[in-house]
């Protein structure tokens, strides 16, 4: 079943109280969706949703790494809009540190986060979907879900992982209706990169000082990113309404050479090995 334009779409949006995500739900509430909002900090949702008719608002206070608090929320969603059409996983934040320099800590919580979290929401979301026979699951990954830059390891990692699972998961759930989008973000002018959103290593060394200063060009580019989140929020609205459209899609000119870049360079690299990959098989 194709984006409802009979009824209000009902959206379930995760990471809803900053950055892409909070313009996301303020742009659907300005168009009449209903939305399901999780944060966790309702009272600063609330609060930087002051200007916006919160009529159809409904604020979830929910940890996304516990599956229990997850299928509480789509319980109450279900409840209050009787079901749930589009659902975007948005959660999630940066973190920058050499791949030496990133505690085991800081792997686990970042995957908890960006996949866990994800498989908590996916899980609770198909069942209902399956049974309408409809639905669509955006994943927000990052133009770091496809290359990968020194000091990003940790959320590349994450980032490369969320699109694997989405891979796998669009072939799977491509018979009971329900499409899955990739959405791919270069940098947006959002709260990204500040303290509230981006971690930064916490136990560094003198080895890389390239990479504190990636840290701090990137502290210091806050304000002057070229994405506009208004326009991401209507784009994800966009990519929501079609069907049968593709996998992925980039958002923001700053990096979309690049992955352009990324996939001719992949191409070249997997002809390069193919008579040493072909040399492997059993003589026939």
């Amino acid at each position: 079943m194709p984006y409802p334009t009979d009824r209000p779409a009902v959206w379930f949006v995760t990471g809803a109280s900053r950055g892409l995500g909070l313009a996301l739900v303020a742009h659907l509430l300005s168009t009449g969706a209903q939305v399901a909002a999780t944060t966790r900090s309702t009272e600063r949702l609330q609060a930087a949703l002051a200007e916006v008719d919160t009529t159809n608002l409904l604020a979830l206070e929910v940890s996304l790494t516990d599956e229990a608090e997850v299928n509480t929320a789509f319980k109450q969603a279900n409840d209050r809009f009787g079901r749930v059409d589009v659902v975007v996983n948005n959660a999630g934040y940066g973190y920058l540190g050499a791949v030496e320099e990133t505690s085991s800590t800081a792997v686990t919580d970042m995957l908890n986060v960006q996949i866990g979290g994800t498989w908590n929401v996916i899980r609770a979301a198909l069942p209902p979907m399956r049974a309408a026979h409809s639905g669509h699951i955006i994943n927000v990954s990052s133009i770091l879900g496809i290359l990968s830059f020194p000091g990003w390891g940790l959320y590349c990692a994450a980032k490369f992982a969320l699109e694997g699972l989405s891979e796998s998961l669009a072939a799977e759930v491509a018979d009971y209706g329900i499409e899955v989008s990739i959405v791919e973000p270069g940098y947006f002018r959002t709260d990204f990169l500040t303290d509230d959103s981006l971690a930064v290593a916490a136990d560094i060394s003198d080895a890389y000082p390239g990479i504190r200063q990636i840290v701090t060009e990137h502290q210091e580019m806050s304000g002057s990113q070229l994405g506009d989140p208004a326009q991401a929020a209507a784009a994800l609205v966009s990519i929501a309404c079609r069907t049968g459209g593709p996998l992925r899609q980039q958002l923001g000119s700053d990096l979309s050479n690049m992955a352009e870049e990324k996939v001719d360079s992949l191409k070249a690299e997997i002809l390069a090995g193919r008579d040493l990959a072909h040399s492997t098989d059993y003589v026939r």
